[in-house]
């Protein structure tokens, strides 16, 4: 197996946040009910006609800069002409030869150091609808709300060399697209999902082997399992002195397996050709300047700032900096409790913790970045300790609202008495007499225990600074 090399190109399908569709003015929010978003344009009815949307292509020609891809002055649309079940017109309008974005790149840390990922073209195109299939074999039913979104497809060249190259490529592809925001890039909706295409070849080799494509899949563990799947399919195929067929896949999450759906087509079976319908689309030099100087700050760029004015660390600041969602709230929440280094924490640790355990992403955080700095500043001013302030940060997930709203309504004021600190220490002190003893001889463990003794009866609303020292003085007398 360690003879061979897996060469791997992604195609990345973006959906646009643009409000309406590619060629005509239906709405392209998500989860509506079906058939309610459509026209007789978007459902190809005789005589319809479509007009392009003039955000597609700035949405197009922002994604093409921010990856430093050439931007095309003279570009068009072409009909690709393939049976969709789901697009009423059985031919995709998208673009063959002059796409609006050429010859980009995008970097990726690997353990080598930086890799350079280069993008053969950024081109604009129309989703697809939605087939609903009965599984119990009653027949299928479309849902054509989705056909006529706008796309753009991101092409890589076949510089992937590894499953967790891909994983880094894509994360900075989707972090990339949600800071110049141009798409919501929600997988689970399908509005980011890629088209997988891998091979493989002894090592040393030039010659690229038979290439599979695994087709529309919107998740990062899927993709890394399916790679490594795939790749040791074909290696075990060609040991075994057969020949990799060139065929488009389904990959199969239960069964950890892909399976042949078709043979793949190349180019030229989709008989492109231009669209009669639409015209050339013909871009100023100053237009392509304008969106230029429109770019945000891009997540290289924020991240060498975050490690420079706020000296975080090199790990933290890639985690904060590759999500806009996250970046943004790192930074107003910071302004607002003057203390980056107890949000970052927060960012780090628990929240992370709890998105990864809700299996959300950043985008799905349910509070803002007034109420997590609030949450620091009442830390901050011994109002509540760390442990309640985990209770509220739940609570935020779960049901936001202002902090101090939550711990009034839960009682979750921390107590600072010291009459009342006193009390439950020296009830601590006598109910473990061998945590003095500990302590006295030199096992300082012996402190957090009492401590956490303390914290306990007080259901984590005692003073953990004051507990602290009001031990250490009761002890030492």
């Amino acid at each position: 197996m360690s003879d061979y090399e897996t060469v791997i190109g992604l195609e990345v399908h973006a959906e646009l946040s643009t409000k309406t569709k590619i060629f005509c003015s239906c709405p392209t929010s998500f989860g509506a009910d079906p058939n309610t978003h459509t026209c007789p344009i978007c459902m190809a009815m005789p005589g319809t006609l479509p007009v392009l949307n003039e955000k597609v292509v700035e949405y197009a020609v922002k994604a093409g800069l921010a990856t430093n891809c050439e931007i095309s002055r003279n570009s068009k649309n072409d009909r690709k002409n393939y049976f969709y079940p789901d697009l009423p017109k059985s031919y995709q309008i998208s673009q063959f030869d002059k796409p609006l974005c050429e010859h980009g790149y995008v970097e990726i840390d690997t353990e080598e150091g930086k890799k350079k990922i280069r993008l053969l073209r950024i081109h604009i195109e129309e989703d697809a609808g939605k087939l609903n299939h009965d599984e119990f074999g009653g027949g299928s039913l479309v849902d054509l709300n989705r056909a006529g979104v706008p796309l753009i497809e991101i092409v890589s060249e076949p510089d992937l060399r590894s499953s967790q190259e891909v994983e880094q490529y894509l994360r900075k592809i989707k972090s990339i697209l949600e800071y110049i925001e141009v798409s919501d890039c929600k997988m689970q909706e399908g509005s980011l999902r890629a088209d997988v295409n891998v091979s493989v070849r002894k090592k040393g080799e030039t010659k690229f082997g038979t290439r599979t494509e695994m087709k529309n899949m919107n998740s990062f563990r899927s993709i890394v399992r399916a790679i490594e799947y795939e790749a040791n399919r074909q290696i075990d195929v060609l040991e075994e002195g057969g020949i990799v067929e060139q065929e488009t896949l389904r990959w199969d999450e239960v069964s950890g397996k892909t399976f042949s759906m078709r043979d793949k087509e190349d180019a030229q079976d989709y008989r492109y050709f231009p669209d009669p319908d639409l015209v050339a689309i013909k871009l100023s030099d100053e237009y392509i300047e304008n969106i230029k100087k429109g770019l945000p700050e891009l997540p290289e760029t924020r991240k060498k700032r975050y490690l420079e004015e706020y000296h975080l660390s090199e790990k933290d600041a890639n985690i904060i900096s590759s999500s806009k969602y996250l970046a943004d709230l790192f930074e107003k929440a910071s302004a607002i409790c003057n203390n980056p280094k107890a949000v970052n924490n927060w960012i780090i640790s628990d929240i992370s913790r709890i998105l990864n355990e809700t299996e959300k992403e950043p985008i799905d955080i349910s509070f803002d970045s007034n109420q997590l700095g609030k949450l620091v500043l009442l830390i901050d001013k011994g109002t509540i300790s760390s442990s309640i302030a985990k209770k509220v940060l739940t609570e935020l997930f779960e049901n936001p609202r202002d902090p101090e709203e939550i711990i009034k309504e839960k009682g979750w004021i921390q107590i600072s008495d010291e009459g009342a600190i006193k009390e439950v220490v020296l009830k601590v002190l006598e109910e473990n007499p061998q945590s003095i003893s500990d302590y006295k001889s030199g096992k300082d463990k012996a402190l957090g225990f009492l401590v956490g003794q303390a914290m306990k009866q007080t259901k984590g609303q005692a003073n953990p600074q004051m507990l602290n020292k009001m031990f250490i003085e009761e002890m030492n007398k």
